[in-house]
């Protein structure tokens, strides 16, 4: 369990037992094993109990037979007997006692089974309870030559026996009870230790009184009712048990990422139905210009020709950008994965941009540094940081591209002496759509999708990207990527 945190108050043991898990099944637990005691306890004291009838019967069986074949002992016979337990002596007057129902005396010996017993308890003064307890007589009035003897039986010893068992019984049991408070705390917080780790794993994925089942059915009722509509519904931690209340605040934190993760498509899903639009729209135009006067003049003609070329390449760009996208998404992408100089793949980059730009001045700095990684996916993304600077670079100014390595990193930059980037929309640049001038960017054509690419295509080779930018100064992006020993 989680400690609380140092501004709260420390929580009396009552709001611990209440609020823990733990403690609440520890509490069930010693109860439980209580419970149990005491009815083994009960059980083992019937049982001694039968046990002492059982023999009290016996001998009075046996001294009763002696009585009837010898008579009643004298002298030296008499110590003898008493030896055992067992006195025997004239009974003057009516017998007094309770007798044996007809249905049970089948269970006992027909010699005496019919006799009156009794049960005597001493009232010499200076006898606690359990010295009037072991020093009772059991006896049974029997007729034997004419006359009525009371044959009498102690269990003094057998019960100090038993006594002294029972003792043993509770000591042992009262050590495991207070044992079972510690040991039950470790077996209970093993137990429930795959919660904790469900909420750590749901953690990952992102970040006192027992449960009862309602408990748990309203949790259960709180995910049911969470779908695509109400994905901003979350559980709430107040009377939550400690040990699932961090379970709660892992689906929580689970539900804030599904919940932007959604709001991001939707974004996604929003900015691409308005991309393809606005080249929608343009080619619907023409073709309506087409259909009405444009089929016989020729500038007309040719105009919505172009225009249709154009807006169609516009969208083919753009359905390729959002496939590529899609199976980024997916994992569906596989990597052609080789070890190359990435100096030599950007300085074969920058001849190829040269032949097809001449507007701006182009210088590098070139350095041999090796990396593994998808050739192909690697050009992509440095074709994409080029086409950038050269969109927003005016005229005749100057970009450089970069290849270094230190530290086990290679760093491939492009710096530009373009527009710049304002500073609150820097952190912004690699959302998808995303443009830091919207009218600049139709200006040139930009879908907002390339940034979002060269992340990614950088971020699958286990890399990142760094971005220093200055209004009206220029941009410098930088693929950051792990290098490899030369081969």
């Amino acid at each position: 369990m989680k400690n609380e945190p140092a501004s709260t108050p420390p929580r009396s043991i009552g709001t611990k037992i209440r609020f823990s898990i733990v403690w609440k099944l520890n509490l069930k637990l010693f109860f439980r094993t209580l419970g149990l005691f005491l009815v083994l306890d009960l059980l083992l004291g019937l049982g001694a109990a039968a046990g002492l009838i059982i023999r009290a019967e016996q001998t009075v069986t046996d001294a009763a037979g002696l009585l009837a074949q010898t008579g009643p002992p004298a002298g030296e016979a008499e110590d003898w007997l008493a030896l055992s337990g067992c006195s025997i002596s004239l009974q003057t007057g009516a017998a007094r006692g309770f007798h044996i129902p007809t249905s049970l005396q089948t269970y006992f010996s027909a010699q005496t089974a019919a006799d009156a017993r009794s049960i005597d308890l001493p009232d010499g003064e200076g006898l606690n309870e359990w010295g009037r307890l072991t020093a009772l007589t059991y006896n049974v009035t029997v007729e034997a030559a004419g006359h009525s003897y009371r044959i009498s039986f102690r269990p003094q010893e057998t019960l100090r026996i038993l006594a002294g068992m029972f003792a043993l019984v509770l000591l042992l049991e009262l050590l495991l009870l207070f044992r079972s408070i510690f040991t039950g705390l470790g077996m209970i917080r093993s137990t429930l230790r795959p919660i904790q780790e469900l909420a750590e794993t749901a953690q990952n994925l992102s970040a006192d009184g027992v449960f009862s089942p309602a408990q748990l059915e309203a949790l259960a009722g709180k995910l049911d009712d969470i779908n695509a509509t109400k994905l901003d519904t979350r559980i709430s931690l107040g009377d939550t048990q400690n040990e699932l209340k961090t379970l709660a605040s892992a689906i929580n934190g689970m539900l804030d990422r599904i919940n932007e993760s959604y709001r991001s498509q939707i974004r996604f899903v929003s900015d691409a139905s308005h991309e393809l639009r606005t080249p929608i729209s343009v080619i619907q135009g023409y073709a309506n210009l087409l259909d009405r006067w444009g089929k016989n003049d020729e500038k007309t003609l040719q105009e919505s020709i172009d225009a249709i070329k154009d807006e169609t390449a516009n969208m083919k760009s753009l359905v390729e950008q959002l496939l590529f996208l899609a199976r980024g998404d997916n994992n569906s992408m596989a990597l052609q994965i080789e070890s190359f100089e990435l100096s030599g793949l950007a300085a074969e980059v920058l001849r190829e941009t040269q032949m097809i730009d001449g507007g701006h001045e182009y210088t590098s700095n070139l350095a041999t540094v090796f990396v593994k990684a998808d050739k192909g996916l690697i050009k992509q993304a440095m074709r994409i940081l080029i086409d950038n600077a050269m969109k927003y670079t005016p005229a005749g100014k100057r970009i450089t591209l970069s290849v270094s390595g230190s530290g086990g990193l290679a760093r491939l930059t492009v710096q530009d002496e373009g527009i710049g980037i304002a500073p609150e929309a820097v952190p912004k640049i690699f959302d998808r759509f995303f443009r830091a001038d919207e009218s600049r960017a139709r200006t040139t054509g930009g879908t907002g999708l390339g940034l979002s690419i060269a992340k990614w295509i950088t971020e699958r080779h286990g890399g990142h990207m760094e971005v220093l930018s200055r209004q009206d100064i220029g941009t410098r992006i930088s693929i950051v990527l792990p290098t490899v020993p030369e081969s």
